[in-house]
């Protein structure tokens, strides 16, 4: 099932609030790399906190299990009962859709980057490295490089394409400049002051 699939299923999912676990369902075996893309899609637009948050926690929980090379996520039942309001996903999903079905038209299993033994854990590193830089961000559009990256990284690991991986690469290496460029101004502007 391709990620444009998968976002229909959620959208067309009735009720106010959607557990974990039924996002869960949904993703079905591609668990894993399914929810990297969710995880990042809410976090491509301005997002209220703590939206920001709840997401880069997750994600590096993912990337915990990436790097031990689990083949379909596991979470705890305290997380799977945990509910995000329909609207929400609704609003990341409208605003992303487009986006994915572009990116799934030209994506496919290219340039294979890394090879089988060392993807896994660059890629967790990777993810989680950008899930720390989400954590710490600035409020409400600090984020949206990171989820940005880490959206084109879930994408590169659904449809294998090494080359929206490197994207999502660059994107997320521009986000950590702004990011520490942004904690640095804060750090001068305190030093000044005192």
């Amino acid at each position: 099932m391709r990620m444009s699939e998968v976002l229909d299923q959620l959208a067309a999912t009735p009720g106010d609030r959607l557990t974990v676990r039924t996002i869960f369902a949904t993703l079905g075996d591609h668990s894993i790399s399914l929810m990297v893309l969710l995880l990042a899609l809410p976090n491509c637009i301005p997002m209220p906190p703590p939206i920001a948050t709840i997401s880069s926690l997750l994600l590096f929980f993912v990337a915990i299990q990436i790097g031990i090379g689990r083949g379909s996520l596991w979470m705890p039942d305290i997380v799977l009962r945990q509910s995000i309001a329909k609207v929400h996903i609704d609003k990341a999903i409208d605003k992303a859709l487009p986006w994915v079905r572009r990116l799934e038209s030209i994506s496919r299993p290219r340039w294979q980057l890394i090879g089988e033994p060392l993807a896994a854990p660059l890629t967790a590193l990777l993810v989680g490295v950008l899930a720390i830089g989400m954590f710490t961000a600035a409020p409400v559009i600090g984020q949206i490089p990171f989820g940005l990256a880490i959206g084109l990284i879930g994408l590169a690991l659904v449809e294998g394409d090494g080359a929206v991986l490197l994207a999502g690469m660059i994107i997320g290496a521009i986000g950590l400049v702004i990011s520490a460029s942004f904690a640095f101004a804060i750090v001068v502007a305190i030093r000044e002051w005192f």
